[in-house]
């Protein structure tokens, strides 16, 4: 009878022993099914965190889209309006180009027009200058010459006041020959002194 009670009471014991050692495993158990739980939470509010970021992240980039999207067909537009003005400037200095290459040639002739009629005028001028000098020339010795005829004519002169009336009218006397030849000698001399110093001109005008 003292042996069941025993056995009865090492059962109890065990079964108490047991009994704690389970319930110490099922604590440890719930201790870490709620640290997993909390973990799990953690993460979810974590993820949940993470997914709202992501989507403001999202509409800002939509939104930087649709302002690239316009600055891009804007400044498409300004691409296109400076191409057209690109394109009616490069007419407008190729119209400029050809107006002065055009203008230039008409200088260009026009000059050579006036060189042509400068070399001319300037041949002219050198003609009328040397016939200027000729005149010139010509004049000076027309003027010696002149010199010389007025001393010839006032030897004539002087000969003539040297000649009386008797030696006039022997030279008209049909027989007085020798007066007749010396007066005519005299004549002849004065003529010939005359001739020698008269002065032709060149038969060219000044306006040729």
């Amino acid at each position: 009878m003292n042996m069941r009670i025993g056995g009865l009471l090492l059962m109890l014991i065990a079964t108490g022993a047991s009994a704690e050692g389970m319930e110490e495993r099922l604590r440890t158990q719930l201790r870490s099914t709620t640290q997993q739980l909390q973990a799990l939470q953690s993460e979810q509010a974590q993820a949940s965190a993470a997914r709202l970021a992501a989507e403001n992240q999202a509409k800002q980039a939509q939104a930087q889209i649709k302002q690239l999207t316009v600055e891009l067909e804007k400044a498409r537009g300004t691409a296109e309006q400076l191409a057209g003005q690109q394109q009616s400037l490069h007419s407008q200095a190729q119209a400029q180009v050809a107006a002065s290459n055009e203008q230039i040639g008409t200088f260009k002739k026009a000059y050579d027009e006036l060189l042509v009629l400068a070399k001319g005028k300037e041949t002219e001028r050198a003609r009328l200058q040397a016939q200027l000098t000729e005149r010139d020339t010509q004049v000076q010795q027309c003027s010696a010459k002149n010199q010389q005829m007025y001393g010839v004519a006032q030897q004539i002169l002087a000969a003539y006041e040297k000649i009386d009336v008797a030696e006039v009218m022997s030279i008209r006397q049909p027989f007085a020959g020798g007066a007749r030849v010396k007066f005519e000698e005299l004549a002849q001399g004065f003529g010939d002194e005359l001739y020698l110093n008269r002065f032709d001109a060149p038969h060219t005008a000044l306006n040729q």
